[in-house]
Formats: C-alpha cells, structure tokens, sequence
C-alpha cells in the first residue's frame, strides 16, 4: 500500500472560519474583563455611578461567559 501524497495546500494551518466576536477564547477573554470590571466598581470608594451600575456590569459579564463558553472551540 502506498501513502497518501499531501498537497502543499493540506499542510498550511487553517485560517479560522469564523469572525473575531464568534470565537470562544478571545470572547471568554472580553467576558472575564467585564465581570473583574464589575468588581472594581463595586469595591471603588469614589464615584457613585460607578457603583450604581457595578451589579449590571457584573450581571452582563456573567451572562455572557455562559453565552460564550458554550461556543465551540
């Protein structure tokens, strides 16, 4: 039996198919920036805004590494 003959085109890494936000590592990345953002304004003693939306940022941030850790690889 004979091996199979690879075409120069077989070997070269595949380019990723899908776009930078559909991607599961670069998003679980971004998410996990939002939730230690959230926690940062949560625990800041300075502005008040920014404690005022700490819970919504950690909430988007939680709700979206569920989202994105369910992409495939």
């Amino acid at each position: 039996m004979s091996e199979p003959v690879h075409s120069p085109r077989s070997l070269a890494p595949a380019k990723p198919s899908r776009p930078f936000f559909l991607r599961r590592g670069p998003m679980e990345a971004v998410a996990v920036t939002l939730i230690g953002l959230g926690f940062l304004m949560l625990f800041q003693p300075f502005a008040l805004v920014l404690y005022t939306y700490s819970l919504v940022t950690l909430l988007a941030g939680t709700f979206m590494f569920m989202i994105v850790s369910k992409f495939p690889e």
